[in-house]
């Protein structure tokens, strides 16, 4: 019998509720909201251009989509009664529905209303079905999870690859109006900076100990930072025209509309974001140690659902746990929910105090490249790793699965035009190699190895530690 069973040595605290001290906390929470700030404001961005409204007015949609992102981070990750899957989660806008609100927006009859009405309405059946999504997990064991954790992580590279080189490949031009390329994509320094701040989370993680190997990311950010500031490739602009404090007020464009056409829409986005949020959710249990129940899943599903009817209210848009958080998380080994629950009091006070957003909303983008390299590619390792305990060797029907839905959930990223001639109401399938990979994979597993063969998800990755 070993000592601890022998009660001489006391009950360990769980990593994942292990409550950090204070400045320790704030410095990875910050970490964890430098990881997701570009992408929590990237859509009230795009959503706010395509409705034409003016400067003051996407600053409120960001201030109103940074007080949700923070709310509903310390619900995820804190648990509020029924709500919460309580592991370190970072809550985000959602890409997944871009298309569909774009297309709303430049609707006459529809705008900002419909689009928030139709968030409403979504939040609401995203709330019923979580239930219903989260008994499907008997339908997810390793060789599907592995895979779609995996494409979860290839997709997302991306994104990465275009920040490190400086943005989008192809820009509007204000002039004319029309797409052209970017003058500064692929610049020499920007791919210099994000190298940079890719060797020096390296060098961290090498010799780094302690804390500081745990802020590697935040670190790497920061010399990348403050090179980029050296070099004047830095703007403030706007800075001082921010306002010190400003409150969001719910429901500020007037009663939401609630178009069938659009809530039809935005509930097939929400089933979009469940699938996806399932894979993150799982991949979090693997990194943490924990094990995710059917209940943990209802929990979290529930919030997402929760968050974007908040969202709806409070005049932003559907809201869903962001992955390259779950990546920061294996690649600073922390496992405190309490760090998440920090970062979303921060983002709270960004909403607040908008000159500390507008500082954080500087970092250029070939610094969160550099470091979204490893943190999006952690992802994709984690899918792996699961999937090395999926039995690859002894059955290989789950060679198929893993081939089949890996190919299928490539093709949005390698071809984005391939399904241009299908209905666009599938658009929201079709365009997320995510869904395509998780539906192919259960689909394909259930086909060729049944239901209730699989091994244990648990058991997998006990055998890929």
């Amino acid at each position: 019998m070993s000592e601890k069973s022998m009660g001489e040595v006391p009950n360990e605290v769980d990593p994942v509720d292990e409550v950090l001290p204070p400045a320790r906390l704030f410095t990875l929470g910050l970490q964890h909201v430098l990881v997701m700030y570009a992408g929590a404001i990237a859509v009230p961005l795009i959503i706010g251009g395509a409705l034409k409204m003016p400067k003051d007015q996407i600053a409120f949609l960001i201030n109103s989509d940074l007080l949700v992102c923070g709310l509903v981070t310390i619900i995820q990750s804190l648990g509020v009664g029924a709500f919460g899957i309580r592991l370190p989660v970072m809550m985000g806008v959602t890409f997944a529905a871009v298309g569909p609100m774009v297309a709303m927006a430049v609707s006459p009859e529809l705008g900002i209303n419909a689009i928030l009405g139709s968030g409403i309405a979504a939040g609401i059946f995203g709330m019923i079905f979580a239930p219903l999504v989260a008994r499907c997990l008997p339908l997810f064991p390793p060789v599907v999870t592995g895979s779609i954790i995996a494409i979860i992580g290839i997709s997302l590279m991306k994104v990465t690859v275009n920040w490190a080189a400086g943005g989008q490949p192809m820009i509007k031009d204000l002039a004319s109006g029309q797409m052209v390329n970017n003058p500064n994509y692929g610049s020499l320094e920007n791919l210099a900076i994000a190298g940079l701040v890719l060797v020096t989370i390296m060098l961290i993680t090498r010799f780094g100990r302690g804390f500081m190997a745990n802020v590697g990311v935040l670190l790497g950010m920061l010399v990348g930072f403050f090179v980029s500031m050296a070099l004047g490739k830095v703007s403030f602009e706007g800075l001082d025209a921010a306002p010190w404090v400003a409150l969001v007020d719910p429901m500020h464009f007037g009663m939401p509309i609630f178009d069938p056409v659009s809530i039809a829409t935005m509930c097939l986005v929400m089933i979009v974001v469940m699938v996806e949020s399932l894979g993150m959710f799982l991949a979090l249990g693997d990194l943490t140690g924990r094990r995710v129940t059917r209940n943990d899943l209802t929990r979290g599903l529930r919030t997402d659902g929760l968050g974007t009817l908040i969202a709806g209210f409070f005049n932003t848009f559907p809201h869903t746990s962001f992955s390259q958080n779950v990546g920061l998380v294996g690649v600073t080994g922390v496992k405190s929910r309490w760090v998440c629950v920090l970062g979303g009091v921060i983002l709270m006070a960004f909403a607040l105090f908008p000159k500390m957003a507008h500082i954080i909303a500087s970092v250029p983008q070939f610094v969160l490249g550099g470091a979204g390299i490893v943190m999006f590619g952690m992802v994709a390792a984690t899918g792996i790793k699961i999937l090395m305990g999926a039995n690859l060797n002894g059955n290989r029907n789950n060679l198929y699965v893993v081939a089949v839905s890996l190919g299928l959930g490539m093709i949005p990223l390698v071809a984005p035009t391939f399904f241009h001639a299908m209905p666009k109401a599938l658009g929201p399938l079709l365009h997320s190699g995510i869904l395509l990979s998780a539906i192919s994979a259960v689909v394909l597993n259930v086909f060729l190895n049944g239901t209730g063969k699989g091994e244990s998800l648990d058991a997998a990755t006990a055998h890929a530690h």
